[in-house]
């Protein structure tokens, strides 16, 4: 894909992306620095240094590919449709505000266990660990996609390279390295992001790139009604934002959060008009729009959508590292109802390590991006209710698995092509996928709620 010419600028990118990201990484040497993101005097970090992590760490480079992708398929409306689910965010800030200031909460598993058990935050847990292994091959896939064709040396090398130039700095600094290296690539990303619509936006102007797309369910429309239902539920099972929720004042990270939200949609929207682009030329449809624009305009356009590439899928894959470790190194032990031990880092880092080895095999293997956001959205379709209507209950570990587990096994059925066509909503690409969230979240909220009538009945609530 690249020119052996310039070949050399690509991978020298690669490598020092990886060294100036390493030089400006702060060490943590102390486990409330390394899992809290804290300064090494214990203070924590700034509005705009947390709104920064979390806008780009979910501007995940499979997001913005997939915005383009489907800009490419049905104009605006797809990527009106992959922009909502950045309403996830201010979503999840609202109920985190709730759940530290009217309940103390000091993280998403300590309150599962005081209000559903600890069966129930172990089944959390290991939903949220699956979430993190697919944030790392679906993110160094798409940096190797622009390396070489999917299965290539090529491709292959340069997603292993971009994990360990990334690995390399999580492990010294954590959540703190995360959060300090989360700023500098907004900074980037939005340059980078400017300078690849200043390529696209004046061969049509706006007003036509803005025109492209039908409102129609079988154009689009059905992916919104989907993200609609998913932001629900789908943030809640996404560690990289809710740690970002506890650890700052209530107040400070609810704007935060609210703010990410609104520029994280914007900036998705923005990005799939490179999709809306490609319609318009009449390039071929492909998985990899954003290359496929960026090659037709040349090298030079072709190394900044690297750059936006890179810089979009490193602030979601350090984020990816800095969850896994805090959710292994010291919420299991929770779990088992014990302290995190003086030893909490040391497993943290490696089980960073453990991820960046077996997260890459779906990558060398190949499989759809999308579906690590559909299918896993669906899935934990559930945790809607368990979150959203937990005033209702004050201890009910009933309510929790039966809206849980029936949104998995629908997620299951989907992925596995069980689910009858009559469950379809409208005759969309999308109409299965919209039936099972629309059905499926209705039976998981009458799940939730069985078990709350029974205790409302027998005067146990």
């Amino acid at each position: 894909m690249i020119e052996p010419a310039f070949a050399i600028y690509f991978w020298g990118f690669l490598l020092l992306y990886g060294g100036a990201m390493y030089a400006v990484t702060p060490r943590s040497r102390t486990a409330a620095s390394f899992f809290t993101g804290s300064d090494d005097n214990g203070r924590p970090a700034t509005e705009w240094a947390l709104m920064c992590s979390i806008f780009i760490s979910w501007i995940f480079a499979k997001s913005v590919t997939n915005a383009a992708n489907l800009g490419a398929s049905w104009g605006v409306v797809g990527g009106l449709a992959y922009a909502t689910y950045w309403l996830s965010i201010p979503v999840a800030g609202m109920v985190i505000y709730w759940l530290r200031t009217r309940h103390g909460a000091t993280g998403m598993v300590s309150f599962l266990i005081a209000r559903y058990g600890r069966l129930a935050a172990l089944a959390f847990t290991l939903a949220i660990l699956i979430r993190l292994y697919n944030e790392v091959w679906s993110n160094t896939a798409v940096v190797g996609a622009y390396y070489g064709q999917a299965g290539s040396w090529t491709f292959i090398t340069a997603a292993l390279l971009f994990t360990g130039a990334t690995l390399i700095y999580a492990l010294k600094g954590g959540l703190r390295s995360s959060i300090v290296t989360d700023v500098i690539q907004t900074v980037l990303f939005i340059v980078a992001l400017g300078a690849v619509l200043f390529l696209v936006l004046p061969h049509h102007g706006l007003g036509t790139l803005l025109a492209v797309g039908e409102f129609r369910m079988n154009a689009g429309v059905d992916l919104i009604l989907v993200a609609l239902l998913q932001v629900l539920s789908y943030p809640f099972h996404d560690p990289v934002l809710t740690d970002r929720g506890f650890i700052t004042r209530e107040k400070t990270m609810l704007r935060a959060m609210i703010v990410a939200g609104v520029l994280g949609f914007i900036c998705i929207f923005a990005f799939s008009l490179v999709g809306v682009h490609a319609k318009l030329e009449g390039l071929p449809s492909g998985d990899n729009m954003p290359g496929a624009v960026a090659q037709a305009f040349g090298v030079f356009p072709y190394l900044v959508m690297t750059v936006v590439m890179i810089m979009a899928a490193g602030s979601t894959l350090d984020s990816t590292f800095a969850s896994v470790a805090k959710s292994i190194g010291q919420e299991m032990p929770m779990l088992a109802g014990r302290k995190p031990g003086p030893r909490a880092m040391v497993v943290g880092m490696w089980t960073m390590i453990v991820f960046a080895l077996l997260g890459n095999i779906p990558m060398i293997a190949g499989t759809d991006i999308l579906k690590a956001t559909t299918i896993s959205g669906t899935m934990v379709m559930g945790l809607a209710p368990i979150f959203l209507l937990a005033p209702l209950v004050r201890h009910s570990p009933w309510s929790f698995h039966l809206a849980f587990w029936p949104g998995i096994l629908l997620g299951v059925l989907l992925a596995t092509g069980m689910i009858p066509p009559s469950w379809a909503i409208g005759d969309g690409k999308y109409a299965l996928l919209l039936g099972v969230n629309f059905y499926g979240l209705g039976l998981c909220i009458a799940g939730f709620l069985l078990p709350v009538g029974w205790q409302a009945m027998n005067g146990k609530r």
